[in-house]
């Protein structure tokens, strides 16, 4: 905790009628995911990627409601974080299930957003994860929601750990909601996802060793124009532009990464 010294103020006359400087109130919370998505709570940059990533479509898919308990699996910078805490906050609750900082230093980005917003961080839990270990409480959960990470798993050999850590900390009839980058289904499946592309097969088969049952599938965040055949992987196109400036104005053409959306229910 750091300590602050206050040192004696000397005023004159003139000087002790100067006004206070106030503080600027926190904004209101969002009571709708449509405040959600138009609050001050989100940066302007984030809010450029909505064209692709379809927020509230994708959440009112998995059936988010704003009494839920709800684990975000590594919020990274915090992208959808920005909407799901401050909607969460008056009824709900909000666990994000956070790769540690020492691990992928991106996360500190998404705590110090936090930091910033003390009204937020007050409700607000946020667990280490990195599997195998629990996201949350068992049968804690009523909506668990993974967004483009199960390739990171597939990379470590992980991905069992994490799917039996999301069936634990769900309460039977809870749901897990995924969004991750679209494999081509005619090409052979990659087992440790060297592109970052995962097939929904891949996807479901996971699901399913680990208890879960598929609910429903989404074309919310297809993208036909994505063709899966990069220099280097997904990272190719935005918005990490992984070949920098070489085609650029091509991959913003093809815009992000086509994606699976699927809903999986904990029986």
């Amino acid at each position: 905790m750091r300590s602050i010294l206050l040192l004696p103020l000397l005023f004159t006359a003139a000087c002790s009628s100067t006004p206070k400087e106030t503080k600027p109130a926190a904004p209101a919370l969002p009571t709708t995911l449509q405040e959600a998505l138009n609050s001050p709570y989100r940066t302007e940059s984030n809010k450029a990627r909505d064209t692709y990533r379809h927020p509230v479509e994708t959440l009112e898919f998995f059936g988010l409601k704003p009494e839920m308990t709800v684990v975000e699996i590594s919020p990274g910078a915090g992208w959808y974080a920005e909407i799901l805490a401050p909607y969460l906050s008056a009824k709900g609750k909000y666990v994000a299930a956070a790769v540690p900082v020492s691990v992928y230093g991106g996360g500190q980005k998404f705590l110090d957003w936090l930091q910033a917003r003390p009204e937020i961080a007050a409700k607000v839990t946020v667990n280490d994860f990195a599997p195998p270990g629990k996201i949350a409480e068992d049968n804690s959960a009523d909506l668990v929601l993974t967004f483009r990470n199960v390739h990171n798993w597939m990379t470590h050999g992980s991905e069992k750990a994490a799917f039996m850590s999301f069936f634990n900390a769900l309460k039977p009839g809870g749901v897990l909601g995924v969004v991750e980058h679209r494999a081509d289904a005619r090409k052979k499946e990659d087992g440790k996802s060297k592109s970052g592309y995962v097939s929904e097969k891949q996807v479901i088969r996971m699901a399913e060793a680990a208890g879960f049952k598929l609910a429903a599938k989404s074309e919310i965040n297809a993208n036909p124009k994505d063709t899966k055949n990069y220099p280097k992987g997904v990272w190719t196109l935005p918005p990490s532009f992984a070949e920098g400036d070489k085609d650029r104005a091509k991959y913003e053409a093809i815009g992000e990464s086509d994606r699976m959306t699927l809903k999986f229910v904990k029986p």
